[in-house]
């Protein structure tokens, strides 16, 4: 049925179960998966004053550093936990996207047949039923997808 499964983490505890449950599918199914984290790009600053483009530019390293870290981080352990269930697997990170954008074009880029994903992710703006990355992926995309609560 599903031969390459997209597997969309944040790293957050709900993501983890997107993961585990997209992980248990693609075992079944024998299905190869990606799995992607995206960092967004650096927020707009309103800074101000005649140092404020060396203060920002500091930011702006601060934030990819921590950003690059934390998707090494996430995406370690969900290839740890391919490799012990014996499901092939590999990792992107994307940088400086919505989320969701990120997820469409991976998917495409990666002739994934299924897309798998949480409800919400970590953070504490999400829509009343669907987070507003996972609507978004949902009413965009050609390919299933696979939402977990």
């Amino acid at each position: 049925m599903y031969k390459h499964i997209l597997i969309a983490t944040d790293g957050s505890e709900l993501a983890q179960k997107g993961v585990a449950h997209g992980l248990e599918l693609a075992k079944g199914l024998g299905a190869a998966v990606t799995f992607v984290t995206v960092s967004e790009p650096f927020p707009a600053l309103a800074w101000g004053g005649a140092m404020a483009g060396y203060v920002a530019a500091d930011e702006l390293t601060n934030y990819q550093e921590s950003a690059r870290k934390y998707a090494r981080e996430v995406l370690e352990k969900c290839k740890a936990e391919a490799d012990a269930l014996g499901v092939s697997a590999n990792t992107l990170h994307i940088e400086n996207k919505a989320p969701a954008e990120a997820i469409l074009d991976t998917a495409r880029a990666q002739a994934c047949d299924l897309i798998v994903m949480a409800s919400h992710g970590r953070r504490g703006f999400g829509r009343l039923v669907l987070g507003s990355q996972t609507a978004e992926v949902v009413s965009l995309t050609q390919i299933p997808v696979l939402v977990v609560r």
